[in-house]
């Protein structure tokens, strides 16, 4: 069971910016996947997740309408697309998955604690 994250990079304000969370062992179907973020000296921040099956997308305040996931089943994958990049969103990003259900049980998509598996981050700077 693991996950990979890809597609960070270096890009200037304003620019687009796609990342991908693939599976390994698991349908990302089935569980609830998030997106995080983590700042040098800040807490890892909740972004976005995709509940399993098609029960929704939950996004943060911070980054709805700018930020997008989705799910490509067939790819085992999970997307974060990311409009309008700004300087303060240059962070570490994180994909993790809910393998226990405790998402779907509780309905908090937003804390760290309810993932139980993690990708190894990508980087993503804004700068001009």
């Amino acid at each position: 069971v693991q996950l990979q994250a890809s597609g960070g990079g270096f890009v200037q304000p304003g620019d687009r910016l796609t990342l991908s969370c693939t599976a390994s062992g698991f349908s990302v179907r089935n569980y609830a996947i998030a997106w995080f973020r983590q700042a040098p000296g800040k807490e890892r921040w909740w972004l976005a997740s995709i509940a399993r099956d098609s029960l929704g997308e939950y996004y943060s305040n911070s980054v709805r309408g700018r930020f997008s996931i989705s799910r490509d089943s067939a790819k085992n994958t999970v997307y974060l697309q990311m409009n309008s990049l700004k300087p303060e969103d240059t962070a570490v990003y994180f994909c993790a998955a809910d393998l226990t259900l405790l998402t779907y049980s509780t309905g908090n998509y937003y804390q760290p604690g309810q993932y139980n598996t993690w990708g190894q981050g990508t980087q993503v700077t804004v700068s001009s």
